[in-house]
């Protein structure tokens, strides 16, 4: 029984693969299935000498750099790479080498069936993916419920609306923060950041303090023109199908005035259609 469980698994992800799913041309008669040695060090940026001794075992220590390399040439997802970073010994890369912006019909699906909640889908740059109707009626204020941060900064609604608008300011910016952290050349996200910087200053402010900020769960107070203050907490959940993606899900308090408002707000926004941005 062979302990070179990083070569057996290249081997076999290798092995997977055939010429037209990483678009190369075949050549010759191949007497194994899937791609060569050669294809995936090509694919990988690498020495195919240096790809054989992984498979072989020869090498046991590959950098983080080259997993993520490999990643891509195989084509794994999060998963599957994240597995690879374990066989090597590394920490799993922390950029996603696939993303997209479209929402799933079976999360769409489950953000409706919570009708007494608002929930929406978010990417990196905070764009807002998909809304339930309770979180567009929550967001109507708003000239457009686009992206989070653009709301904040560039809105005259949102110092109204975020009643800790300072501190909802700086958390908007630690997520873009992090989200640049993950992957710097982001085209959406370098088109945000020159946007608000361009356009406010208290947002430059805050961009240069580098301070970071994940988002996971906590507290948000609103103040919305129709029901008057809103106090709702939440929670943020990745979407594993979907990497970028997050969840993010609001709720109030069991019977609390923020409960009440927030049913009021959902009965008097009703009959409004949705946006066509998340229809």
């Amino acid at each position: 029984m062979t302990d070179n469980h990083l070569g057996e698994f290249l081997r076999a992800r290798r092995a997977g693969l055939q010429p037209q799913d990483v678009g190369i041309a075949s050549h010759g008669v191949r007497k194994v299935s899937g791609l060569r040695r050669e294809e995936v060090a090509v694919l990988a940026g690498m020495n195919a000498d240096y790809y054989t001794r992984l498979e072989q075992g020869r090498e046991r220590h590959p950098s983080a750099q080259v997993l993520d390399a490999l990643g891509r040439a195989l084509r794994l997802d999060p998963d599957a790479l994240a597995h690879l970073h374990q066989l090597a010994g590394t920490a799993p890369g922390t950029r996603s080498t696939h993303t997209t912006d479209q929402v799933s019909a079976a999360l769409r699906r489950l953000m409706d069936a919570h009708a007494d909640a608002p929930a929406y889908v978010i990417n990196p740059a905070l764009d807002i993916l998909a809304a339930n109707h309770l979180a567009q009626a929550l967001h109507s204020p708003f000239q457009a419920a686009d992206n989070l941060a653009r709301m904040t900064f560039l809105d005259p609604v949102g110092r109204q609306f975020y009643t800790r608008w300072n501190w909802t300011a700086q958390a908007v910016v630690g997520h873009l923060r992090q989200a640049a952290g993950l992957d710097p050349n982001a085209p959406r996200l370098l088109e945000l950041v020159r946007s608000l910087t361009e356009h406010s200053a208290d947002f430059t402010r805050l961009w240069n303090t580098h301070a970071v900020r994940g988002k996971t769960q906590d507290a948000k107070h609103f103040r919305h023109p129709d029901v008057g203050p809103v106090t709702l907490t939440y929670q943020a959940f990745d979407v594993r199908d979907a990497p970028g993606q997050q969840l993010v899900v609001y709720q109030a308090e069991p019977g609390s005035p923020s409960a009440q408002a927030l049913a009021l707000l959902g009965s008097i926004h009703a009959t409004t259609p949705k946006s066509a941005r998340w229809s």
